[in-house]
Protein backbone atom coordinates (compact mmCIF):
# COMPACT_ATOMS: atom_id res chain seq x y z
CA UNK A 1 0.00 0.00 0.00
CA UNK A 2 1.32 3.43 -0.93
CA UNK A 3 2.28 5.52 2.08
CA UNK A 4 0.57 8.86 2.54
CA UNK A 5 2.55 12.06 2.92
CA UNK A 6 3.57 12.46 6.58
CA UNK A 7 2.37 16.08 6.61
CA UNK A 8 -1.00 14.95 5.24
CA UNK A 9 -1.19 12.26 7.92
CA UNK A 10 -0.66 14.85 10.68
CA UNK A 11 -2.93 17.36 8.88
CA UNK A 12 -0.31 20.14 8.95
CA UNK A 13 1.48 22.29 6.39
CA UNK A 14 5.08 21.54 5.36
CA UNK A 15 6.11 24.75 7.14
CA UNK A 16 4.63 23.61 10.47
CA UNK A 17 6.74 24.39 13.54
CA UNK A 18 7.82 21.79 16.09
CA UNK A 19 5.07 22.98 18.42
CA UNK A 20 2.41 22.64 15.71
CA UNK A 21 3.64 19.12 14.89
CA UNK A 22 3.49 18.09 18.54
CA UNK A 23 0.01 19.55 19.01
CA UNK A 24 -1.30 17.82 15.86
CA UNK A 25 0.22 14.53 16.95
CA UNK A 26 -1.32 14.64 20.44
CA UNK A 27 -4.75 15.48 19.02
CA UNK A 28 -4.74 12.71 16.41
CA UNK A 29 -3.08 10.13 18.68
CA UNK A 30 -5.80 10.62 21.31
CA UNK A 31 -8.46 10.41 18.60
CA UNK A 32 -7.20 7.11 17.14
CA UNK A 33 -5.78 5.50 20.29
CA UNK A 34 -6.86 1.81 20.55
CA UNK A 35 -8.15 2.38 24.09
CA UNK A 36 -10.71 4.78 22.66
CA UNK A 37 -11.47 2.52 19.71
CA UNK A 38 -11.50 -1.04 21.10
CA UNK A 39 -11.63 -3.70 18.40
CA UNK A 40 -11.34 -1.14 15.58
CA UNK A 41 -8.49 -2.36 13.34
CA UNK A 42 -8.73 0.70 11.09
CA UNK A 43 -8.29 3.04 14.07
CA UNK A 44 -5.22 1.10 15.19
CA UNK A 45 -3.68 1.45 11.71
CA UNK A 46 -4.40 5.18 11.71
CA UNK A 47 -2.78 5.48 15.13
CA UNK A 48 0.35 3.71 13.93
CA UNK A 49 0.43 5.90 10.83
CA UNK A 50 0.21 9.07 12.95
CA UNK A 51 2.91 7.82 15.32
CA UNK A 52 5.25 6.93 12.43
CA UNK A 53 4.78 10.33 10.80
CA UNK A 54 5.52 12.18 14.04
CA UNK A 55 8.59 10.04 14.79
CA UNK A 56 10.14 11.22 11.49
CA UNK A 57 9.06 14.87 11.45
CA UNK A 58 9.91 15.65 15.09
CA UNK A 59 13.60 14.97 14.37
CA UNK A 60 15.32 17.79 12.46
CA UNK A 61 17.71 15.56 10.51
CA UNK A 62 15.07 12.98 9.60
CA UNK A 63 12.64 15.73 8.61
CA UNK A 64 15.24 17.31 6.31
CA UNK A 65 15.90 13.93 4.68
CA UNK A 66 12.15 13.33 4.24
CA UNK A 67 11.61 16.82 2.76
CA UNK A 68 14.31 16.12 0.19
CA UNK A 69 13.78 12.46 -0.66
CA UNK A 70 10.30 11.58 0.62
CA UNK A 71 9.63 8.05 1.89
CA UNK A 72 12.60 6.78 -0.16
CA UNK A 73 14.90 8.34 2.46
CA UNK A 74 13.96 5.58 4.93
CA UNK A 75 13.60 2.61 2.61
CA UNK A 76 16.30 -0.03 2.26
CA UNK A 77 19.30 1.60 0.63
CA UNK A 78 17.94 5.13 1.07
CA UNK A 79 19.41 8.02 3.01
CA UNK A 80 18.55 6.34 6.29
CA UNK A 81 19.92 2.94 5.30
CA UNK A 82 16.93 1.27 6.98
CA UNK A 83 13.17 1.21 6.98
CA UNK A 84 10.68 3.14 9.05
CA UNK A 85 11.19 5.48 12.00
CA UNK A 86 14.49 6.00 13.72
CA UNK A 87 16.68 5.33 10.64
CA UNK A 88 16.45 1.59 11.09
CA UNK A 89 15.16 1.46 14.67
CA UNK A 90 12.71 -1.35 15.42
CA UNK A 91 9.22 0.02 14.82
CA UNK A 92 7.66 -2.29 17.38
CA UNK A 93 9.97 -0.86 20.05
CA UNK A 94 8.98 2.61 18.99
CA UNK A 95 5.27 1.74 19.27
CA UNK A 96 5.89 0.20 22.67
CA UNK A 97 7.50 3.45 23.79
CA UNK A 98 4.46 5.40 22.55
CA UNK A 99 2.02 3.14 24.40
CA UNK A 100 4.01 2.89 27.62
CA UNK A 101 5.51 6.37 27.97
CA UNK A 102 2.83 8.56 26.48
CA UNK A 103 -0.48 6.76 26.94
CA UNK A 104 0.16 4.57 29.95
CA UNK A 105 -0.42 1.16 28.39
CA UNK A 106 -0.68 -1.55 31.03
CA UNK A 107 1.92 -3.90 29.53
CA UNK A 108 4.90 -4.47 31.83
CA UNK A 109 8.42 -4.02 30.49
CA UNK A 110 10.48 -4.92 33.53
CA UNK A 111 13.91 -3.27 33.62
CA UNK A 112 14.25 -2.44 29.90
CA UNK A 113 13.53 1.25 30.49
CA UNK A 114 17.16 2.02 31.31
CA UNK A 115 18.50 0.56 28.04
CA UNK A 116 18.47 3.65 25.86
CA UNK A 117 19.92 4.11 22.40
CA UNK A 118 22.84 6.52 22.31
CA UNK A 119 22.45 9.95 20.77
CA UNK A 120 23.35 10.64 17.15
CA UNK A 121 26.43 12.82 16.68
CA UNK A 122 27.02 15.51 14.04
CA UNK A 123 30.49 16.27 12.67
CA UNK A 124 31.21 19.10 10.21
CA UNK A 125 33.92 18.30 7.66
CA UNK A 126 35.28 20.94 5.27
CA UNK A 127 36.91 19.78 2.03
CA UNK A 128 38.29 21.47 -1.08
CA UNK A 129 36.66 21.46 -4.49
CA UNK A 130 39.54 19.32 -5.74
CA UNK A 131 38.77 16.73 -3.03
CA UNK A 132 35.08 16.80 -3.95
CA UNK A 133 36.13 16.23 -7.58
CA UNK A 134 38.42 13.25 -6.93
CA UNK A 135 37.00 11.88 -3.67
CA UNK A 136 39.14 11.13 -0.63
CA UNK A 137 39.50 9.16 2.58
CA UNK A 138 39.43 11.64 5.44
CA UNK A 139 40.82 10.93 8.90
CA UNK A 140 38.77 12.63 11.63
CA UNK A 141 38.88 12.81 15.43
CA UNK A 142 35.43 12.73 17.05
CA UNK A 143 34.90 13.44 20.76
CA UNK A 144 31.95 11.30 21.88
CA UNK A 145 30.63 9.18 24.73
CA UNK A 146 31.87 5.58 24.64
CA UNK A 147 31.26 2.61 26.93
CA UNK A 148 33.31 2.65 30.12
CA UNK A 149 35.77 -0.25 29.98
CA UNK A 150 36.31 -0.26 33.74
CA UNK A 151 32.70 -1.22 34.56
CA UNK A 152 31.78 -2.57 31.09
CA UNK A 153 29.02 -0.01 30.84
CA UNK A 154 27.13 -1.03 34.01
CA UNK A 155 28.10 2.07 36.00
CA UNK A 156 28.84 -0.08 39.08
CA UNK A 157 32.29 -0.56 40.59
CA UNK A 158 34.00 -3.85 39.73
CA UNK A 159 32.83 -6.60 42.12
CA UNK A 160 29.48 -4.91 42.84
CA UNK A 161 26.21 -4.66 41.00
CA UNK A 162 23.22 -2.36 40.83
CA UNK A 163 20.04 -3.16 42.78
CA UNK A 164 16.47 -2.85 41.53
CA UNK A 165 14.86 0.51 42.28
CA UNK A 166 12.26 0.15 45.05
CA UNK A 167 10.17 3.07 43.84
CA UNK A 168 9.44 1.87 40.29
CA UNK A 169 10.19 -1.83 40.75
CA UNK A 170 12.78 -1.71 37.97
CA UNK A 171 10.43 -0.26 35.34
CA UNK A 172 12.17 3.12 35.31
CA UNK A 173 8.79 4.87 35.36
CA UNK A 174 5.96 5.59 37.75
CA UNK A 175 2.28 5.97 36.85
CA UNK A 176 -0.08 8.79 37.69
CA UNK A 177 -3.78 8.90 36.78
CA UNK A 178 -4.85 12.04 34.91
CA UNK A 179 -8.48 11.90 33.88
CA UNK A 180 -9.09 9.37 31.12
CA UNK A 181 -5.43 8.36 30.80
CA UNK A 182 -2.83 6.90 33.11
CA UNK A 183 0.34 8.89 32.41
CA UNK A 184 3.79 7.41 32.99
CA UNK A 185 6.67 9.59 34.10
CA UNK A 186 10.36 8.97 34.64
CA UNK A 187 11.04 7.58 38.08
CA UNK A 188 12.43 10.40 40.29
CA UNK A 189 14.48 7.96 42.38
CA UNK A 190 16.50 6.17 39.70
CA UNK A 191 16.15 8.71 36.89
CA UNK A 192 14.66 6.11 34.54
CA UNK A 193 17.42 3.50 34.93
CA UNK A 194 15.27 1.05 36.91
CA UNK A 195 18.29 0.40 39.09
CA UNK A 196 20.15 2.07 41.95
CA UNK A 197 23.97 2.03 41.96
CA UNK A 198 25.25 2.07 45.54
CA UNK A 199 28.94 1.73 44.56
CA UNK A 200 29.47 3.74 41.37
CA UNK A 201 32.43 3.15 39.12
CA UNK A 202 35.44 5.37 39.94
CA UNK A 203 36.07 6.08 36.25
CA UNK A 204 32.64 6.99 34.91
CA UNK A 205 31.03 7.82 38.28
CA UNK A 206 28.05 5.60 37.58
CA UNK A 207 27.24 6.87 34.10
CA UNK A 208 28.51 3.76 32.32
CA UNK A 209 30.04 6.00 29.66
CA UNK A 210 33.09 8.24 29.34
CA UNK A 211 33.98 10.91 26.79
CA UNK A 212 36.90 10.14 24.51
CA UNK A 213 38.23 11.17 21.13
CA UNK A 214 38.05 8.46 18.50
CA UNK A 215 39.98 8.28 15.25
CA UNK A 216 37.76 7.37 12.32
CA UNK A 217 38.15 7.15 8.54
CA UNK A 218 35.45 8.65 6.33
CA UNK A 219 35.14 7.70 2.67
CA UNK A 220 34.14 10.84 0.75
CA UNK A 221 32.96 9.75 -2.74
CA UNK A 222 33.73 11.78 -5.85
CA UNK A 223 31.03 14.25 -6.82
CA UNK A 224 29.75 15.21 -3.35
CA UNK A 225 28.12 18.61 -3.04
CA UNK A 226 28.01 21.21 -0.31
CA UNK A 227 25.66 19.93 2.41
CA UNK A 228 26.02 16.23 1.52
CA UNK A 229 25.51 14.03 4.58
CA UNK A 230 27.40 10.78 5.21
CA UNK A 231 26.04 8.37 7.84
CA UNK A 232 28.29 6.06 9.86
CA UNK A 233 26.00 3.57 11.57
CA UNK A 234 26.76 2.83 15.22
CA UNK A 235 29.56 5.41 15.46
CA UNK A 236 27.60 7.89 17.58
CA UNK A 237 27.35 8.01 21.37
CA UNK A 238 27.25 4.75 23.28
CA UNK A 239 23.85 3.75 24.65
CA UNK A 240 23.15 3.62 28.36
CA UNK A 241 22.95 0.34 30.25
CA UNK A 242 24.03 -1.69 27.23
CA UNK A 243 21.73 0.08 24.78
CA UNK A 244 22.76 0.38 21.11
CA UNK A 245 25.02 3.21 19.98
CA UNK A 246 23.70 6.13 17.95
CA UNK A 247 24.91 7.09 14.50
CA UNK A 248 27.51 9.60 13.35
CA UNK A 249 26.49 12.05 10.62
CA UNK A 250 29.23 13.78 8.63
CA UNK A 251 28.03 17.04 7.07
CA UNK A 252 30.27 18.20 4.22
CA UNK A 253 31.09 21.82 3.42
CA UNK A 254 33.12 22.70 0.31
CA UNK A 255 35.56 25.60 0.52
CA UNK A 256 35.20 28.44 -2.02
CA UNK A 257 37.59 28.02 -4.95
CA UNK A 258 39.91 30.73 -6.26
CA UNK A 259 39.13 29.98 -9.93
CA UNK A 260 36.03 27.82 -10.31
CA UNK A 261 32.41 28.30 -9.35
CA UNK A 262 30.15 25.26 -9.24
CA UNK A 263 26.54 24.80 -10.31
CA UNK A 264 25.55 21.18 -9.80
CA UNK A 265 27.90 19.12 -11.97
CA UNK A 266 28.98 22.09 -14.13
CA UNK A 267 31.95 24.36 -13.47
CA UNK A 268 32.37 28.00 -14.50
CA UNK A 269 35.44 30.21 -14.69
CA UNK A 270 36.61 33.48 -16.27
CA UNK A 271 39.66 33.47 -18.54
CA UNK A 272 41.42 36.69 -19.63
CA UNK A 273 42.72 36.67 -23.22
CA UNK A 274 44.71 39.29 -25.06
CA UNK A 275 43.07 41.74 -27.41
CA UNK A 276 45.02 40.41 -30.37
CA UNK A 277 44.13 36.77 -29.63
CA UNK A 278 40.46 37.68 -29.34
CA UNK A 279 40.66 39.61 -32.63
CA UNK A 280 42.71 37.11 -34.64
CA UNK A 281 41.54 33.85 -33.02
CA UNK A 282 43.77 31.01 -31.92
CA UNK A 283 44.26 28.77 -28.87
CA UNK A 284 44.97 29.24 -25.20
CA UNK A 285 45.29 26.90 -22.21
CA UNK A 286 42.54 26.79 -19.59
CA UNK A 287 42.86 25.26 -16.09
CA UNK A 288 40.86 22.14 -15.14
CA UNK A 289 40.28 20.36 -11.83
CA UNK A 290 42.00 17.19 -13.00
CA UNK A 291 45.28 19.12 -13.15
CA UNK A 292 45.75 18.83 -16.92
CA UNK A 293 45.44 22.20 -18.76
CA UNK A 294 42.99 22.00 -21.65
CA UNK A 295 43.59 23.65 -25.04
CA UNK A 296 40.73 25.94 -25.96
CA UNK A 297 40.11 27.24 -29.48
CA UNK A 298 38.89 30.81 -29.61
CA UNK A 299 37.18 32.10 -32.77
CA UNK A 300 38.40 35.32 -34.42
CA UNK A 301 36.44 38.38 -33.31
CA UNK A 302 35.52 36.94 -29.88
CA UNK A 303 34.02 39.54 -27.52
CA UNK A 304 34.09 39.75 -23.72
CA UNK A 305 31.38 37.59 -22.14
CA UNK A 306 31.38 34.82 -24.73
CA UNK A 307 31.19 31.35 -23.16
CA UNK A 308 33.22 28.45 -24.45
CA UNK A 309 32.16 24.93 -23.40
CA UNK A 310 34.52 22.08 -22.62
CA UNK A 311 32.40 18.92 -22.54
CA UNK A 312 33.14 16.43 -19.77
CA UNK A 313 35.53 18.73 -17.90
CA UNK A 314 33.16 19.49 -15.03
CA UNK A 315 32.38 17.60 -11.81
CA UNK A 316 31.51 13.90 -11.62
CA UNK A 317 27.92 13.17 -10.65
CA UNK A 318 27.62 11.37 -7.31
CA UNK A 319 27.03 7.62 -7.74
CA UNK A 320 26.85 7.98 -11.52
CA UNK A 321 29.11 7.76 -14.57
CA UNK A 322 27.92 11.14 -15.80
CA UNK A 323 30.25 14.15 -15.75
CA UNK A 324 29.39 17.83 -16.03
CA UNK A 325 30.92 20.44 -18.35
CA UNK A 326 33.32 23.35 -17.90
CA UNK A 327 32.16 26.74 -19.15
CA UNK A 328 34.84 29.38 -19.76
CA UNK A 329 33.76 33.00 -19.97
CA UNK A 330 36.14 35.03 -22.11
CA UNK A 331 37.34 38.40 -20.78
CA UNK A 332 39.17 40.45 -23.44
CA UNK A 333 42.00 42.28 -21.70
CA UNK A 334 42.84 45.85 -22.68
CA UNK A 335 46.63 46.32 -22.87
CA UNK A 336 48.28 48.67 -20.37
CA UNK A 337 51.71 50.33 -19.96
CA UNK A 338 52.21 50.60 -23.75
CA UNK A 339 55.58 51.41 -25.27
CA UNK A 340 55.83 54.26 -27.80
CA UNK A 341 55.97 51.83 -30.71
CA UNK A 342 52.93 49.90 -29.43
CA UNK A 343 51.01 53.13 -29.09
CA UNK A 344 51.92 54.17 -32.64
CA UNK A 345 50.78 50.82 -34.01
CA UNK A 346 47.45 51.07 -32.21
CA UNK A 347 46.92 54.62 -33.44
CA UNK A 348 47.68 53.50 -36.97
CA UNK A 349 45.23 50.62 -36.57
CA UNK A 350 42.56 53.02 -35.32
CA UNK A 351 42.98 55.25 -38.36
CA UNK A 352 42.65 52.25 -40.64
CA UNK A 353 39.56 50.94 -38.79
CA UNK A 354 36.04 51.18 -40.17
CA UNK A 355 32.56 50.00 -39.38
CA UNK A 356 33.48 46.55 -40.61
CA UNK A 357 36.16 46.08 -37.95
CA UNK A 358 33.98 47.55 -35.18
CA UNK A 359 30.40 46.63 -36.20
CA UNK A 360 28.92 47.01 -32.72
CA UNK A 361 30.39 50.51 -32.23
CA UNK A 362 29.26 51.55 -35.71
CA UNK A 363 25.74 50.37 -35.03
CA UNK A 364 25.65 52.13 -31.69
CA UNK A 365 26.83 55.45 -33.17
CA UNK A 366 24.27 55.12 -35.96
CA UNK A 367 21.46 54.73 -33.42
CA UNK A 368 22.75 57.73 -31.43
CA UNK A 369 22.68 59.93 -34.57
CA UNK A 370 19.13 58.81 -35.34
CA UNK A 371 18.05 59.61 -31.79
CA UNK A 372 19.51 63.13 -31.76
CA UNK A 373 18.36 63.75 -35.32
CA UNK A 374 14.81 62.91 -34.32
CA UNK A 375 15.01 65.22 -31.31
CA UNK A 376 16.29 68.08 -33.47
CA UNK A 377 13.43 67.71 -35.96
Amino acid sequence: MTKRCYYEVLEVERTASDGELKSAFRKLAMKWHPDRNPGDAAAELRFKEVAEAYEILKDGQKRAAYDRFGHAAFEQGGMGGGAGPGFGADFSDFMTDIFDNFFGDSRARGGRQGRNRGSDVRYNLEITLEEAFAGKTAAIRVPTAVRCDSCEGTGAKAGSRARTCGTCGGAGQVRAAQGFFAIQRTCPTCGGRGEIIDNPCDVCHGAGRVTRERNLSVNVPAGVEDGTRIRLSGEGEAGSNGGPAGDLYIFLAIKPHAIFQRDGADLFCRAPVSMTLAALGGEFEAPTLDGEPAKVSIPAGTQTGRQLRLKGKGMPVLRSRNVGDLYIQVVVETPQNLSRRQRELLQEFERESSGETHPESAGFLSRVKELFGGLGG
